[in-house]
């Protein structure tokens, strides 16, 4: 089944695009196919912090839910996701987001995944690559309205 790496440069801060990613109690807000999701077991410990993200996913007909092991660490702005129950046969997901020398930022995404169902892993193979896509759209888009100043309005003139 699907294994994806995608790399995405973007202005936006590696702090910010962390944050952005480590928020998952928002994803709702800005990822059309999340239609719910919880948090609990959150916990620190040291440089890591660890929830369980409990979320209820929609697409083309089909409403699955399922939980993950969310581990983030800020000092290497990266966030790793695991598969505690689900649709899924296996899955893992990687966020890192690396600074460059033109400030910019590298988003390195990673997933590895397989569904149980062989209809939903039809679909899936069918769709991974829009569904990759929309995904990073859905952040950046996020990204450019949270972390992004306002234009300033224009100067009055008397």
């Amino acid at each position: 089944m699907p294994v994806v790496r995608k790399h995405v440069a973007t202005h936006h801060s590696p702090q910010n695009l962390f944050e952005l990613v480590d928020d998952i109690k928002r994803y709702p807000e800005f990822i059309p196919w999340i239609k719910a999701m919880r948090i609990s077991g959150e916990k620190t410990e040291g440089d890591e912090a660890h929830k369980l993200g409990e979320a209820l996913v929609g697409f083309k007909g089909f409403t699955e839910s399922f939980s993950t092991k969310v581990v983030s660490r800020k000092s290497t702005f990266s966030v790793d996701v695991t598969l505690v129950r689900g649709p899924f046969r296996r899955l893992k997901n990687t966020w890192k987001f690396v600074p460059s020398d033109n400030s910019q930022t590298t988003i390195d995404f990673y997933i590895d995944y397989a569904f149980s169902n062989p209809i939903l892993s039809m679909l899936a193979r069918s769709n991974t690559d829009s569904a990759i896509e929309g995904i990073m759209n859905a952040f950046i888009a996020e990204a450019n309205k949270r972390y992004d100043s306002p234009t300033p309005p224009p100067p009055l003139t008397s």
